[in-house]
């Protein structure tokens, strides 16, 4: 594609920063049909893009690093004095034109205006899409690696017996000792776990064993046919009698009201809940560690052992973990226990409530024979891109409005838009992405125990989560609409082959804080942290408007950080909108001109700072795929 003549005048390039193109070229695009996902927002169509794209493989090796603040810091201050320069160069040029006269041919001059200013990717040839269809993208079982025997290591800590694992292929509590410690989870089985309880006819506090008290309230829960919540809520209270006037349960009441008897089997279910809860000692005999901020790991267990550690936080017995107070030992932890989930009736909760007693019903009824890795991952100094240095090109791109992540992404690495806080609202009344996530697979819901508060360069990825349920809408109007059979097969550890990765994005009270090199940055290093193989035959990515919506991202340029940095991981990418056409639209066109014009990821990194200046210094907000369109092809002489 011809580029802009050099000989332009300040005047036009200014111009082109300050003033968005709003002529866009249509794209062409063969649709392939999927169905449609019945009533959900976000389970919108399954759409597709057309021909494959080219080889995107890497064209030139990394550099060595720069400090981050430093570099981002410097090129926004290069970046506002070209801008200010060429505010100063405009200026003069406004002048001098006011005194020359006007030319007589306006023909002519629209002519030459079209000549100058005529955007690339308006020309035929631009419009044909570079995406591929999804079916081009890597996943699992298709890329599936072998993983050889389980094996113990310094980072990977494992909770089931591994010789017996790789001898019988089954399934067995590994032994272990009671550890009380500030880094691994205090279990309430503990010996060293203690309360405080009033005893005897005068009542006086005695300080005595937590699992004592919570065997015989659960014991006693568990040899009952039927429990009513009223029997629950007091077994819950005695378990965690400094919080009686503090708890209520009325969404857990209100829930089971209002369940149609003929649905209704939870004063049945209870008991099996409580006996779930019980098994802790028997299940659990390994002192779990805590996944601690700074501290690459790995841990693994079965989902057996899931299910009675979320049967515990369930009736609440974890200690230490209701305190929220700055001073609190697990301050920098999510919640686990599931006092928030039970009180302030809303109709949220209730639906919230249909995922997780289905989830134990399937677990009670029958005992689930998998297993499920959690591995929080650092992005180590050295780790680091040095972006500005990347000579990578873009990589694959499938992007629709229609589908959903953990459908139509199936077999990839599905992004989890996370709270820093693993989980977010999934315990309260929040009901966006992440936590409907977790309530489709509430076997996430268990990370909450164990993993610290996400720092700028971390991620979790979790491998091996079960789906349990189907579910329609989104906020306000997501529905649980009944069970799911999850038919993924499973990898050579019992590992059902569906990986999630969770990254926080940065949270924006005013849209334009992200507009700032030192944020970009720090959006790409996360998304490279998560994105980044560890291994030669990974799946690729699915993903979509991360860290938008409540968090005020800007979609364009996360869906350009996305693609930035599944670029330098040499992943692919399927990028679902969610209904959002115009987004589809816009990010195929834009795609297909980097491709085009071989752009690198150092290149769009520049466009970046560029961009950032622009929207810092002018007044009204410039779209970044228009920015994008309009420099493309522009020298940096004067940017």
């Amino acid at each position: 594609m011809a580029k802009s003549s050099n000989q332009r005048n300040d005047s036009s390039q200014m111009k082109d920063l300050l003033q968005p193109d709003h002529q866009p070229g249509k794209s062409h695009k063969e649709k392939h049909g999927h169905e449609r996902e019945h009533g959900s927002k976000e389970s919108s169509h399954q759409a597709s893009s057309s021909t494959c794209a080219p080889d995107t493989s890497n064209t030139g090796a990394l550099s060595g690093r720069q400090a981050e603040d430093t570099s981002s810091s410097s090129c926004c201050t290069c970046a506002h004095s070209k801008f200010e320069a060429l505010s100063r160069r405009q200026a003069e040029d406004d002048h001098c034109s006011s005194s020359a006269s006007a030319p007589s041919d306006t023909g002519a001059r629209r002519r030459k205006h079209a000549e100058v200013d005529k955007p690339p990717w308006t020309q035929k040839e631009d419009r044909i899409s570079s995406c591929c269809p999804l079916s081009d993208l890597k996943k699992l079982p298709q890329c599936h690696k072998k993983l050889g025997q389980l094996k113990i290591s310094g980072m990977h800590t494992i909770l089931v017996d591994v010789n017996f694992f790789n001898c019988e292929g089954k399934l067995m509590a590994q032994d272990g000792r009671d550890v009380w410690h500030r880094n691994f989870v205090k279990m309430p089985n503990s010996q060293s776990s203690f309360m405080i309880v009033k005893t005897g006819f005068t009542k006086q506090p005695t300080k005595t064993k937590r699992w004592d008290v919570i065997f015989k309230q659960l014991n006693s829960l568990a040899k009952k046919t039927t429990v009513s919540v009223k029997d629950l809520e007091e077994a819950i209270i005695k378990c965690n009698p400094k919080y009686k006037d503090q708890w209520t349960f009325d969404a857990l009441s209100e829930f089971v009201k209002s369940v149609p008897k003929t649905e209704n089997y939870f004063s049945a279910l209870f008991p099996k809940i409580a006996e779930l809860a019980l098994k802790l000692p028997d299940c659990v005999k390994k002192t779990i560690p805590l996944l601690q901020s700074g501290h690459p790991a790995i841990l693994t267990l079965s989902q057996l052992q899931i299910a009675c550690l979320l049967a515990n936080a369930f009736f609440c017995t974890f200690p230490h973990r209701n305190a929220t107070a700055p001073n609190a030992e697990y301050h920098n932890y999510p919640s686990i226990n599931f006092t928030s989930l039970f009180g302030k009736c809303s109709p949220r909760k209730k639906e919230k409530l249909r995922a997780i007693m289905h989830y134990f019903k399937v677990v009670t009824d029958t005992e689930p024979g998998g297993m499920v890795t959690f591995e929080r991952r650092c992005l180590g100094a050295a780790e680091i891109p040095d972006w500005r240095s990347s000579k990578e090109a873009m990589p694959k791109l499938h992007v629709t409005s229609r589908g959903t992540i953990e459908r139509e992404g199936t077999g990839m690495l599905q992004v989890d838009f996370a709270s820093s806080w693993i989980g977010g609202g999934v315990l309260g009344s929040g009901l966006v992405q992440e936590e409907i996530l977790f309530l489709l697979n509430p076997e996430l819901i268990v990370s909450r125990l164990f993993t610290e508060k996400l720092g700028d360069n971390e991620c979790l990825i979790i491998t091996g989560s079960q789906q349990f349920s189907s579910y329609s809408g989104f906020g306000d109007s997501f529905e649980w609409t009944g069970p799911h059979v999850d038919n993924l097969k499973r990898d050579d550890w019992a590992r059902l082959e569906r990986q999630i990765l969770a990254i926080d994005a940065l949270h924006f009270r005013h849209s334009r804080e992200q507009y700032d090199m030192i944020k970009v940055t720090r959006e790409l290093n996360k998304a490279y942290c998560g994105f980044k193989a560890h291994g030669s035959d990974e799946p690729d990515i699915a993903t979509g408007k991360w860290g938008c919506g409540a968090f005020n991202g800007d979609p364009q340029l996360k869906a350009v950080i996305q693609l930035m940095a599944a670029a330098k991981a040499k992943r692919g990418l399927a990028f679902f909108t969610f209904d959002d056409e115009k987004l589809t639209r816009d990010l195929e066109q834009v795609y297909s001109l980097l491709v085009k014009e071989g752009t690198t990821v150092k290149k769009l990194y520049g466009l970046l700072e560029d961009f950032c200046a622009v929207q810092q210094m002018s007044g009204s907000h410039v779209e970044l795929f228009d920015f994008i369109r309009n420099n493309i092809g522009q020298p940096r002489s004067l940017l």
